[in-house]
């Protein structure tokens, strides 16, 4: 074992013994010592560890655990043999009430931190009894190996080398045969492999997708180009596997760090998934947005149902509406339902899947939120009564704030997988005339630091 260094130093190399209290944002441990902060990943709050410091900042550094000197109540084995490499997962040790604990703290701490909330209407997360299994879409880089084996997985922590999978705990256990049916099937071919540094190679990313109440399943390849022999493997593919249902193929040529390009192409089958949502009937297809934990989609929607309590006769605008997700369940239950997305195929969806429902009292517009909803909204012969944004990570264009503003809806849902920028934006809005009433958690990733959550604001 290294001796440890009880000295008052601070520098890149040095041995300390350090106790992790909490859990950072990005999934690592952090401890404090001598009134500095030091993270170390795959650890547990209550760990007890031997560590060497890999970087140091004047406040803050980061380490490397040595030993585990004395493992924390909250420590489990993971699930994963890889956990401790694989950039995938960061809380596969961790139990998970305190990863639910972890997520809470994380939202509170934006909000008062961020937003300036004192007083903080939260609710308890909604936690998961699925925390492994749940994902139902997964895409891989690919790679090959040293012996010119096909290789797919995450990246490893803090890199661009591939931790090559098999099996993944977290996706749906269904997606575990199609990924090795892939990989041996790319092998056999000898379908070159994109080298992302020298801009070469064709099969850049496998995608496999999978309907969660339904069995249903896509695979789709990303490619720069055309692939000898895909149709053939294809069909092959679509024989093999009774659950799948649709092979496409994704074209990106562009020197790009985005996964899908502009065109994709059915190869075999059909191109979408069919999946049950809340009673609805949704086809999603393989580069659509769609939540990658059906059952906790579910459940944190019927919750903003709930709290809404619509009575059948309110003007409903979803902002950032996908392929309708949102949408269809809040038309079912008011006048009129309309919906605003950047994607033009993920609304060519949403309007699919609204017929095919029998819902129409809804109306989508393609373009982006920030220019398009005042006009939407003013066009409209009644108000706005409800306003629903689901915005990326980055969260909302400030236009679009303003816009709100302006509409005054009487009520805002705002659903968020960033609890910093939406602590941003609900500041902005606090400070605009509104009120923030209800915060509502919920764990869509476990084994990650991810969260997401809803906040429910109304008219002063």
């Amino acid at each position: 074992m290294t001796p440890s260094v009880n000295v008052h130093q601070w520098q890149q190399g040095q041995v300390i013994d350090l106790t992790i209290d909490d859990l950072s944002n990005s999934g690592d441990g952090v401890g404090r010592w001598q009134d500095r902060v030091v993270f170390v990943a795959n650890t547990v709050p209550g760990d007890k560890l031997q560590v060497r410091l890999t970087r140091v900042k004047p406040t803050y550094g980061y380490g490397k655990q040595l030993n585990l000197l004395e493992a924390s109540p909250d420590r489990i084995r993971p699930a994963c043999i890889v956990a401790d490499k694989c950039g995938g997962c960061h809380w596969q040790a961790v139990a998970y009430p305190r990863q639910l604990q972890a997520k809470e703290l994380q939202i509170e701490s934006a909000l008062q931190r961020i937003g300036g909330f004192e007083s903080i209407p939260m609710q308890p997360i909604l936690g998961t009894t699925q925390p492994l299994g749940y994902r139902n879409k997964v895409t891989y880089p690919l790679a090959r190996g040293s012996e010119g084996t096909v290789k797919a997985g995450y990246y490893r922590q803090g890199t661009h080398q591939i931790v090559n999978l098999n099996q993944c705990p977290i996706q749906h256990e269904t997606l575990n045969p199609l990924l090795v049916s892939a990989k041996v099937a790319i092998q056999e071919r000898g379908w070159s492999l994109y080298n992302e540094k020298k801009h070469q190679g064709r099969l850049r990313h496998l995608g496999l997708r999978i309907g969660q109440h339904t069995g249903q399943a896509l695979l789709t390849l990303v490619t720069t180009g055309y692939l000898p022999d895909i149709k053939e493997q294809a069909d092959q593919w679509l024989s093999e596997h009774t659950d799948l249902v649709g092979v496409c193929l994704n074209i990106n040529p562009e020197r790009t760090n985005r996964v899908f390009g502009d065109e994709t192409r059915c190869l075999a089958g059909q191109p979408y998934l069919e999946e049950v949502f809340l009673g609805l009937r949704l086809h999603i297809q393989s580069t659509t947005f769609f939540q990658v934990n059906t059952v906790q989609a579910e459940k944190l929607v019927k919750s903003i149902l709930a709290q809404l309590d619509l009575q059948g006769n309110e003007t409903v605008i979803d902002a950032y509406c996908g392929i309708g997700t949102l949408s269809l369940p809040l038309a079912q239950r008011s006048q009129r339902c309309i919906g605003i997305e950047v994607q033009a195929e993920a609304v060519a969806q949403a309007r699919q899947n609204a017929a095919l429902n029998g819902l129409h009292n809804t109306d989508f517009f393609a373009g982006a939120v920030e220019h398009l909803l005042l006009e939407v909204s003013t066009q409209q012969s009644a108000p706005i009564d409800v306003a629903v944004l689901d915005p990326p990570r980055k969260g909302c264009d400030r236009n679009v704030l303003e816009a709100l503003v302006k509409i005054t809806p009487g009520r805002i849902v705002y659903m968020s997988c960033n609890p910093a920028t939406l602590a941003r934006d609900l500041k902005i809005l606090c400070s605009r005339g509104y009120t923030l009433n209800r915060v509502q958690p919920a764990d869509f990733f476990p084994q990650t630091a991810h969260v997401e959550c809803v906040a429910f604001l109304e008219k002063v």
